[in-house]
């Protein structure tokens, strides 16, 4: 623009070139770098019909106006670099307007009745240079938003991977942009919550606070939440720090896990979350509280696990596993949340559950039957290897033997008698919303009470027992096993065998 000014001061009135230079550069702040409205003000400025057009006639800004085509290739070839010619009373100066390569050149095109004084045609080269440096940077912003949506797109699809267990693909995808990230058996997942309008600056600050040593995500599922996987140590308080500067913003993590494990370390940090939201400084971790299945025997919960999930082990080992990482995250989140972290349709997620709840020959519409298959998933994930037979010398037990033990009858009357001096009676209610399927509607009428007011009692009941229940998934199946271990909700029949089956269980 320094060899513009030079020619702009050359010929006619210095305060006349000046004005119009002013208000021409005034174009190239950032509040105004628009083609269409630089077309404009040359419209207004030199009294003609201005467009900026492609080869072909399509028009970049401006009015269509009618034009030589074989003159405006020429121009865009780049064989002439500008023209001006009379046609009919009508004047016209062309100017070739380069863009950033592979996009084609484009003319700017300015045509009046009056001729073209030494003036005019300055205002028109000088805009011509403008427009370019406006592509330009038009392109590159386009350039540089294709390559992060790219980015963001790839470390999606990592995070979908390692959610179905596939982790030596995840690392393959993960090497090419990231040596190094993976290169770990066990990480902790953050997840990160504000107004879904700064969720891009959260995202971006995230990954500076991690030193792009993490794979930070824009949830699919959740507008405001940003989904940050660690497999280094100490980025906790770099995140409750960064969290801390945005108003209102909350923080869940989970406890160190397994990477095959990434879709329950998601879930945890979920659940904390919810936490969160009661605690002045707006962040938790998920704290490891006594877990029911801490609680039983290991080998006989392997036992009954294999069992449980044993009509699936005939089918291919990839298969199988997706089924079960499907269920799994369904059972945490709704059919629509699920699809959108996994990349698949809603109908492909229930599909797949459909398919796992006939092979086991059970409803998934009980909130008994989730939690306990909800528990057979976790413990399988949580051994070793898959089982498969239960171990020699482990005695045949069914889910009530699993409950059955005076540690988990302690366990849960120590948790649900938290709620008990409520004078609402929020046990009662929660009891009855459960059974009724986590249908406020239909508990409301078993209990004779609003709607409303089963919702209101249910959500009290989350703070006191420090777990989301509204929301459904792990904290509330833990909260329907406590139900289930003090007898005060019918034991499910579930052990992997569907009715009438030779093995089915007599009872659960």
């Amino acid at each position: 623009m320094a060899g513009g000014a030079d020619g702009m001061r050359q010929g006619g009135e210095p305060g006349g070139h000046a004005e119009w230079a002013r208000e021409l550069l005034g174009h190239l702040r950032p509040s105004g770098r628009d083609a269409g409205r630089v077309v404009s003000w040359l419209a207004a400025t030199v009294h003609a019909a201005v467009s900026l057009r492609e080869v072909g006639g399509r028009v970049l800004a401006g009015f269509r106006t009618p034009l030589d085509e074989g003159l405006v290739a020429d121009l865009a070839a780049g064989r002439v670099a500008s023209a001006a010619r009379e046609d009919d009373g009508r004047h016209l100066c062309l100017v070739r307007v380069d863009r950033p390569h592979p996009a084609p050149a484009a003319v700017l095109a300015v045509v009046r009745t009056a001729p073209f004084d030494r003036r005019d045609s300055d205002i028109v080269a000088h805009t011509a240079r403008v427009l370019e440096l406006l592509l330009a940077g038009r392109e590159s912003a386009v350039a540089g938003h294709r390559l992060r949506r790219a980015t963001a797109d790839l470390r999606l699809a990592i995070l979908q991977l390692l959610m179905v267990e596939d982790i030596v693909s995840a690392r393959r995808v993960a090497a090419g942009l990231w040596p190094g990230l993976l290169d770990t058996d066990t990480a902790c997942v953050y997840v990160a919550e504000c107004r879904p309008a700064e969720r891009d600056h959260l995202a971006e600050e995230c990954l500076a606070a991690t030193r792009e040593r993490a794979l930070v995500v824009r949830c699919p599922a959740m507008d405001g939440h940003v989904i940050v996987v660690t497999p280094g140590e100490g980025a906790e308080e770099s995140l409750r720090s960064l969290v801390g500067r945005f108003p209102g913003a909350t923080l869940g993590g989970s406890a160190r896990q397994s990477l095959v494990r990434t879709a329950t370390a998601y879930g945890q940090a979920v659940s904390a979350l919810a936490v969160a939201r009661f605690r002045p400084e707006r962040a938790a971790v998920y704290a490891e509280r006594t877990r029911p299945e801490r609680l039983m025997d290991p080998a006989a919960l392997h036992g009954w696990t294999a069992r449980v999930l044993r009509p699936l082990d005939a089918l291919p080992p990839h298969t199988r596993a997706e089924l079960l990482a499907t269920t799994r995250l369904g059972l945490e989140f709704t059919a629509v949340s699920a699809a959108k972290v996994l990349g698949v349709s809603r109908n492909t997620v229930r599909a797949r559950m459909d398919r796992v709840e006939q092979l086991l020959g059970t409803d998934f519409t009980h909130l008994p039957v989730r939690a306990a298959v909800h528990l057979a998933l976790n413990a399988e994930a949580a051994f070793a290897e898959r089982p498969g037979q239960a171990p020699p010398g482990v005695p045949r037990v069914c889910l009530t033997d699993l409950l059955d033990t005076p540690a988990l009858r302690g366990w849960g009357a120590d948790l649900l008698g938290r709620l008990d001096p409520d004078a609402r009676d929020l046990r009662r209610t929660l009891r009855t919303w459960i059974a009724a399927g986590g249908n406020a509607e239909r508990a409301a009428g078993i209990l004779g009470l609003h709607a409303q007011t089963v919702r209101e009692h249910v959500r009290g009941a989350e703070p006191v027992l420090a777990r989301q229940l509204l929301a459904g998934g792990g904290d509330l199946y833990e909260v329907v096993l406590a139900h289930l271990a003090v007898g005060d909700l019918g034991r499910p029949d579930l052990e992997g065998t569907k009715p009438g089956h030779p093995d089915a269980p007599v009872h659960g």
